[in-house]
């Protein structure tokens, strides 16, 4: 059995992973948590609610990162989650810290893993991670990419009156205000949109999908989204466990691709055994490549920032 630990299970992006791993059943799950009790506590519920959803999953929680030895993936969420009125680069420094132990960790104990980033500024903390362990670029991705597509295809199958499942969507860029969600990719049943929706329509859905984090942070008002981050998240493991070769919009190390070099964007990717596989370059007009990079600008001079 494969084996994924989850660092900062015991918050609900981290949780939230945790179960939907376990339905899966396709890999024993670590949750692995600073905050004494918690994971231990999540992982034993999450064991019982096993006898009553039907799924036989090995789930434990601890404090020790230690207790990573052997993961084949590895699942960060650790960090600050953002409150009202607060970008996400406001979490920059202080995220970095958590992020950058936890990457020491994760290079002592689990070295050969693949590792999945979720925390925020997301772009930011994938590359300072990936600098921290000196792993291979393609074994440390971030997640944003699947996640902002979802919010993309739901607003469009909201617009449409249609199954969001039957909705396909193609978002770029980095996970934040600046992201470049493309309508000329993004489909129902194969239909592009632009043939079903007007250019007003079109552009108040990017807009939403733009600012969908914090729509959901205001609701709440103490927290941040968690179900659908989850399961975006797991949808990357999956695709690394099962070698499924999953054709998805990614964080990824550029060295070259789309004109950018030394940076985590989200672009599209083959996500299988070995982690991204492949960058897909797709082709872009010129204004979709100019946002492409503006977006990743933005990504740039927040690991400026670090240093």
């Amino acid at each position: 059995m494969k084996r994924v630990s989850i660092v900062g299970g015991g918050g609900n992006v981290g949780a939230s992973a945790g179960l939907y791993l376990a339905e899966r059943g396709i890999a024993e799950v670590l949750l692995v948590d600073v905050l004494e009790g918690v994971p231990q506590g999540k992982g034993l519920d999450l064991l019982q609610a096993g006898a009553i959803r039907g799924y036989d999953a090995k789930v434990e929680g601890t404090n020790r990162i230690e207790d990573i030895a052997g993961s084949d993936v590895v699942l960060v969420t650790a960090g600050l989650a953002r409150k009202p009125g607060m970008s996400r680069t406001d979490l920059l420094q202080k995220n970095a810290e958590i992020v950058g132990g936890i990457a020491t960790g994760i290079k002592t104990y689990a070295p050969n893993a693949i590792v999945v980033v979720v925390s925020n500024p997301l772009d930011i903390m994938t590359y300072h991670l990936r600098k921290i362990t000196g792993f291979p670029p393609q074994r440390v991705m971030g997640m944003a990419g699947i996640l902002d597509s979802a919010r993309f295809r739901a607003f469009i199958a909201q617009a449409l009156g249609v199954a969001v499942t039957d909705v396909q969507a193609m978002v770029l860029g980095g996970h934040g205000d600046s992201m470049v969600p493309l309508p000329r990719y993004s489909t129902v049943s194969g239909v592009p949109i632009t043939e079903l929706l007007d250019a007003a329509t079109i552009e108040r859905l990017v807009d939403r999908t733009r600012k969908g984090g914090g729509e959901i942070v205001a609701l709440l008002k103490t927290g941040s989204a968690f179900y659908a981050p989850g399961a975006s998240a797991v949808q990357m493991i999956e695709a690394v466990l099962l070698d499924s070769k999953r054709f998805a919009p990614a964080a990824a190390y550029l060295n070259g691709e789309y004109g950018l070099s030394d940076v985590y964007v989200g672009v599209p990717a083959v996500i299988g055994a070995k982690g991204v596989e492949r960058i897909v370059e797709l082709p872009l007009t010129e204004s979709e490549k100019e946002a492409l990079h503006r977006s990743a600008a933005e990504v740039k001079s927040g690991i400026a920032e670090l240093g």
